[in-house]
């Protein structure tokens, strides 16, 4: 007899559990004129809890993992290299050694206000150790809500129910939906973050899971409003951001189709293996299937695993990754404040905006690939812009890019994904060569 996984246990599991998840993740709460979610909210508190003492846990954490990460190293000791926390937190390769060694230099260097001006001003490391924390906070309250919305089932629901339109439009499974809709609302770090831990179970594979990270986390909708803010143009916030989602999806579906995406292995994770399965039999009505997969995902959580697996993101995170953020971040901000790098690569932008139309195309020309280094410098470099059409454009292109270092290409680059620094280069300027000609035609329509 055919076991029956649709009973009032799973049932129970799979509607409260994913009714967590969602509600901390994906609903959308009012806050001030736009919207954010519980989990922002959560993250507020912690920010709030740790207070001025945050920098501080910031250095110690960053300079124990560096040290730890060098003891490791060098020694390779049993009691780290036995322990899959402790291993995946210190053992290293020796580029990421020195970035961890890097991180916990300007990290110091900035909290104790020490060194020369380049590391600690606020315009590059203070932005980034800001930016640390604010990924301390998410990490830790994410990491233990994370299960909820993975492993009870809802993913599976609508990715049943969604991919008759997801797959042929972005050729990802339907369950990548969950993973735009968290970023839509929440963070964009927070989405690459989700999407790394269902490529490390199994549920896409290396290209799936490129190809979200670099379309569907786009930037939440309180940091859009907070742009159009900052450009002054926040009196045409829905046409601002009506173009962003326009664009972002029409980017979506092409991305999909070219390289160097589409030349991502079609392999899952190799531990993990195939754990996907998003198929209807043909016996089988949609809506019924659908629930039997998220009740027979649901039988298999237990409220242990979340604290396991909760406790290695944790560790991953904080001793891994954030002091790679660290010392990436400030390296980037650094050359791009510092240093007319960017003034002189962007010289055939300006020609590219010139022969679209744009006003003061070469002075907004640097904030049209300075985006790949953070998300919120091309607003302040082009704040000072007389028009109006041009501020629209360049604010809207830098929240379609995605690409962007500080933010989630460390991530992306730290994770088993084969996606490299110059393909993600290659990604962002794909992205910014199409998207600015959409965003002039749309701009020329409403403004």
């Amino acid at each position: 007899m055919k076991e029956n996984h649709v009973n009032g246990k799973n049932l129970s599991k799979f509607l409260l559990g994913s009714g967590f998840g969602v509600l901390m993740f994906l609903v959308p709460v009012p806050q001030g004129e736009s919207f954010t979610t519980l989990l922002d909210y959560l993250k507020g508190f912690l920010r709030g809890l740790f207070g001025d003492t945050l920098p501080y846990i910031l250095v110690v954490m960053i300079t124990a993992s560096a040290v730890l990460s060098l003891y490791d190293y060098f020694r390779k000791p049993a009691w780290i290299r036995d322990n899959a926390y402790l291993r995946k937190g210190f053992s290293t390769t020796p580029l990421y050694l020195v970035s961890k060694v890097l991180g916990a230099v300007f990290t110091c260097m900035v909290v104790f206000q020490i060194g020369p001006a380049f590391v600690t001003s606020i315009d590059t490391g203070g932005t980034i150790v800001d930016l640390c924390a604010t990924l301390f906070c998410i990490v830790l309250g994410f990491s233990f809500i994370l299960p909820f919305l993975t492993d009870c089932g809802i993913m599976e629901f609508l990715g049943v129910l969604l991919k008759p339109v997801v797959r042929p439009l972005f050729h990802v499974p339907g369950r990548a939906s969950v993973d735009l809709i968290a970023s839509w609302f929440g963070a964009s770090n927070a989405a690459v973050i989700l999407t790394r831990e269902q490529y490390m179970k199994g549920f896409y594979t290396k290209r799936e899971a490129g190809y979200i990270m670099t379309n569907f986390s786009i930037v939440s909708i309180p940091f859009c409003l907070l742009i159009a803010n900052t450009l002054g143009i926040a009196n045409v916030f829905p046409a601002f951001y009506l173009c962003i989602c326009l664009v972002g999806v029409v980017l979506a579906v092409l991305l999909a189709r070219v390289p160097p995406l589409s030349r991502l292995p079609e392999t899952y994770q190799e531990q993990a293996g195939c754990q996907i399965n998003e198929e209807v039999p043909q016996e089988k009505k949609l809506l019924p299937y659908a629930l039997e997969i998220s009740c027979r995902r649901a039988e298999t959580f237990r409220l242990k695993d979340v604290l396991s697996g909760g406790l290695e993101v944790v560790i991953g995170m904080f001793f891994d990754l954030i002091p790679i953020v660290a010392a990436w971040g400030t390296l980037v901000l650094i050359i791009a404040t510092y240093t007319p790098l960017f003034d002189w690569v962007s010289y055939p932008m300006g020609l590219y905006l010139q022969a679209l139309g744009l006003e003061e195309a070469f002075a907004a020309a640097p904030a049209t690939l300075i985006g790949f280094t953070d998300m919120f410098i091309p607003a302040l470099l082009i704040g000072g812009l007389t028009s109006v059409k041009t501020r629209f454009v360049v604010g809207v292109l830098s929240l379609v890019q995605i690409i962007y270092l500080t933010e989630v290409g460390a991530i992306i680059i730290k994770s088993e994904i084969p996606l490299n620094l110059w393909k993600l280069f290659l990604i962002f300027m794909e992205r910014t060569l199409i998207a600015i000609p959409l965003i002039v035609l749309f701009a020329n329509l409403v403004l």
